[in-house]
């Protein structure tokens, strides 16, 4: 295994597969960074073009734009507190409070070099653990995949602050949205209200361009003369090499969320948006001063980050060695390899090892490439966005919403489904509910809905087979600790007070 590795490494520094990947990485932050485009789309357009080029090309830009996109979204989500991408809604919830203080440059410093960590260790991962760690997706049924998606909601409401009965109606909702549409196994059509654009479910792109970007756009043109963003004197104009120091105590969170990002990317459904939420929340509850999480903690934004680019190459463990997509982006690099002759599955590492371990190759130097592209294309260039006028940072927002919004479908109606979300969103904002449990809640819902269902379906309608084997009992474990130790914190600190006063 190890051989064929290193024996694919001359043809991927070749010129052609090394510049597909450095185009790939540049276009994927530029898509990254426009709110409501996202790599899975990015890919899909480039998989039709793909055709006339070689395996390795065509792996390498995917690869590329992989990779940039995962960290471009972080550059929207820290200037604007619009995510560019789902995985990137954890890294609002420090990254804007940093721009708001003028740090918004050092804020897109941590996300780079965190995303490289991320990218890397992933990358590492795909590269050695893939066939063992492959058989590990096996012990994962309905049943545990089930629990682990009770886990994620659970973790979001209960651990990220605020009121938990706000957290709770907001993951209600929006898993409420997640079951519109065509019922999975039978079917039949729920709350389309007789709308066939809503047979096919609600777009998470359109759910997110309206709760997180119309929000701050309209507060951006209610407060046009305002002036409180990023000042132009931190916007990056320190090298990264000068601004490392800082983060030289993110290690643990790095170390981290990079087994975090890991194992949830080898978990197939779960996604770069779980394991940063999941890294986020584990990340608070180990720091000293969790209370100030959610006011500008540059280590809110590295474990975040982290997390989510550790997702990217993982995620294609189960791909590339069991034929089974984790995530959306893998399912369309999937297409991308059976363009090109390449049948996922045990035999792709003993047919095609050169094509392959060289796609591996590829998404380490991807990761490598974000720091020295990231950090000079983006955070010196596209940080400098606030320093526009607001009225017209706002129109071209909006702009670029609706544009990106409508490329989904090709159909207005998507439009003004978002402009629906974006009231929804503006209501819910102004009223302190939470927005992630809606888009935890959206992604999840009927992840959780159709493993419980082919759970109970396999178990002949007894609800004990959830509770049969040692992993699904240690996720409710996992789950139970989740709800009652916040209580039981709460209380012991109510119990010291009384106690000193």
């Amino acid at each position: 295994m190890y051989s064929d590795l290193l024996s694919a490494l001359p043809e991927v520094i070749g010129f052609s597969n090394f510049a597909a990947v450095i185009i790939g990485v540049i276009a994927g932050i530029v898509v990254g960074a426009m709110p409501g485009l996202s790599a899975t789309m990015a890919i899909s357009v480039l998989v039709p073009f793909t055709f006339g080029l070689e395996p390795l090309v065509a792996l390498g830009l995917m690869a590329g734009i992989y990779n940039g996109a995962m960290y471009g979204g972080a550059i929207p989500a820290v200037l604007l507190r619009i995510p560019g991408t789902p995985a990137a809604v954890a890294t609002t919830f420090d990254g804007y409070p940093m721009a708001q203080k003028g740090e918004g440059g050092f804020a897109l410093q941590v996300a780079v070099v965190s995303s490289a960590i991320g990218g890397i260790a992933s990358a590492f991962a795909l590269m050695l653990l893939a066939p063992p760690l492959s058989k590990v997706t096996l012990l994962f049924g309905p049943s545990e995949v089930f629990w682990v998606a009770v886990f994620g909601l659970a973790s979001i409401i209960f651990l990220l602050g605020g009121n938990p009965v706000k957290g709770l109606i907001s993951a209600c909702f929006g898993v409420f949205v997640s079951v519109i549409g065509a019922d999975p196994i039978y079917g039949t059509d729920r709350f389309t209200f007789g709308q066939l654009e809503m047979l096919d479910g609600i777009s998470i792109v359109i759910l997110l361009v309206g709760l997180y970007a119309l929000p701050p756009v309209i507060d951006l043109l209610e407060t046009p003369l305002k002036t409180d963003g990023v000042e132009s004197s931190k916007l990056g104009t320190e090298p990264i090499w000068k601004a490392m120091p800082r983060m030289k105590g993110f290690w643990k969170t790095w170390l981290r969320a990079s087994v975090i990002g890991i194992w949830i990317g080898i978990l197939p459904g779960a996604g770069g948006s779980m394991a940063a939420f999941m890294s986020y929340n584990e990340a608070r509850r180990g720091s000293k001063n969790p209370e100030k999480w959610g006011e500008g903690e540059p280590e809110g934004v590295a474990a975040s980050e982290t997390a989510n680019n550790a997702d990217t190459a993982s995620a294609l463990i189960p791909a590339l060695t069991l034929g089974i997509p984790g995530t959306a982006v893998a399912a369309v690099m999937l297409g991308g390899l059976l363009v090109h002759g390449l049948q996922p599955g045990p035999m792709l590492f003993r047919e095609n090892p050169d094509v392959v371990f060289g796609f591996m190759w590829q998404f380490l130097f991807g990761a490598i490439l974000l720091i020295l592209l990231g950090g000079s294309l983006a955070t010196n260039s596209f940080a400098r966005l606030l320093n526009l006028p607001r009225p017209l940072l706002g129109s071209v927002i909006i702009v670029l919403m609706l544009i990106g919004v409508y490329s989904i479908h090709g159909r207005m109606f998507d439009v003004y489904l978002m402009l629906g979300f974006g009231a929804v969103g503006w209501v819910m904002d102004k009223l302190k509910f939470p927005l992630p449990p809606v888009v935890l809640g959206l992604i999840l819902g009927g992840f959780a809905e159709e493993n419980l269902r082919l759970a109970l379906r396999i178990g002949r309608g007894d609800w004990g087979v959830l509770f049969q084997n040692t992993t699904s009992l240690i996720l409710v474990a996992l789950t139970v600790a989740v709800i009652v130790g916040p209580i039981v914190k709460r209380r012991m600190i109510d119990r010291r007070k009384k106690a000193e006063s």
